[in-house]
């Protein structure tokens, strides 16, 4: 059998395992919490009673998984570099609110509107990101402990911004502080239509589908591009894998480490649009937070590969659409936190598990060749 064939089906019984074993391991916490497995999973697939429920309930499903898939190619980048970019919680949040002011600060046609505002986005957060990786190239400083002190300094910053320079007005009663409203301009269409050629009504709830959407499918083939099929790619991979080997070869690691730190924050930027553009029409104070975290989980989960990414998103997207219907049941919500983090554990476990059993398998396919070659070069 090919070593490739062999590879891919133990990766696949690898996450098959890793999944029941996940479920016994809930469903052990859930009866802990004094409710029912069964009616727990059930509570899972209950999308609603009514057609314009169970819309609202899809839409909230793509929605949750847009940021999270965005989030999860930012980590990645920085993984396959072997940087841990803790900082993606600090980056998006600090990007989504300097490109919601700005977008606010002017009106244009539509499509110019939503570029600049993504620009915007993208150039703040991979800006915040070169301030780890310069420390790292310049003073060795390890980027965990940058990133993480980084992310404290911007989510504390955005705060201030959100009720001081960039607040805009407030309404009478009005609890929350936000930017100024963006132009009808800036608001990125929906893609309700879609509801329409499976013959459902189309959602009411947080603005339909985001059309953001289409940008993270755009986005995620691009980057599988760029870190699959492109020079600067393997550069990436292979400074981080073997930084001085890298060297020798002609590569600088520490040009590779600023460029892949700027990639990863710059997408990391993007992260609170699909919110901003699509459902908010501003940055406010209780702004969605710890997708960057998330992130990690879902790069984790999905190995760091868009693909993978996409659909370890849409399993955290789909767990995290069930906390009211897991209330209903008398499920605490409590139990999706420990769905997830049991499900990433073993399926991480399962991962390097099944890496070494090819990796054995490989060798031992490679020896019996090479003594297959000895015995006919004797003959």
């Amino acid at each position: 059998m090919p070593a490739g064939l062999n590879r891919a089906l133990l990766t696949v019984a690898g996450a098959v395992i890793a999944i029941v074993l996940a479920i016994a391991i809930s469903s052990v916490a859930i009866t802990a919490a004094g409710a029912s497995p069964l009616h727990a999973f059930a509570a899972f697939f209950d999308f609603g009673a009514s057609e314009r429920a169970q819309s609202n309930a899809i839409a909230t499903f793509l929605n949750r998984a847009v940021p999270l898939f965005i989030a999860g190619l930012a980590v990645a980048v920085g993984f396959r570099m072997n940087l841990f970019n803790i900082g993606v919680e600090g980056q998006y949040r600090l990007a989504a609110i300097c490109a919601a002011y700005v977008g606010s600060t002017f009106s244009a046609p539509a499509p110019i509107q939503i570029t600049v505002i993504i620009v915007v986005a993208a150039l703040v957060g991979g800006l915040y990101a070169l301030i780890p990786a310069v420390m790292k190239v310049t003073r060795g400083v390890n980027e965990v402990i940058s990133t993480i002190m980084l992310n404290y300094i911007a989510i504390n910053l955005s705060s201030f911004l959100v009720r001081g320079p960039f607040a805009g007005q407030r309404a009478e009663g009005q609890l929350t502080t936000t930017t100024p409203e963006l132009p009808d301009s800036a608001m990125f269409p929906n893609l309700n239509f879609v509801f329409d050629w499976f013959g459902l009504l189309p959602p009411t709830r947080g603005g339909g589908v985001w059309g953001f959407l289409l940008v993270a499918i755009a986005l995620g083939i691009v980057i599988w591009v760029v870190l699959e099929r492109t020079r600067f790619g393997f550069n990436v991979k292979a400074s981080g894998l073997n930084g001085p080997a890298a060297l020798a070869s002609g590569v600088d690691p520490k040009k590779m480490i600023i460029a892949a730190m700027m990639l990863s924050g710059g997408i990391a930027g993007l992260i609170g649009l699909p919110e901003i553009l699509g459902d908010k029409g501003a940055f406010n104070s209780n702004f969605t937070a710890g997708l960057g975290f998330l992130g990690i989980a879902v790069a984790l989960l999905g190995r760091n590969k868009p693909v993978g990414i996409a659909v370890a998103a849409l399993l955290f997207a789909f767990l995290d659409r069930a906390q009211g219907a897991l209330q209903i049941a008398n499920v605490p919500p409590s139990v999706i936190t420990i769905i997830q983090g049991v499900t990433v554990l073993l399926v991480v476990v399962a991962n390097e598990v099944t890496n070494r059993l090819a990796l054995r398998l490989e060798e031992r396919r490679a020896a019996q060749e090479l003594g297959t070659n000895k015995v006919e070069v004797a003959a």
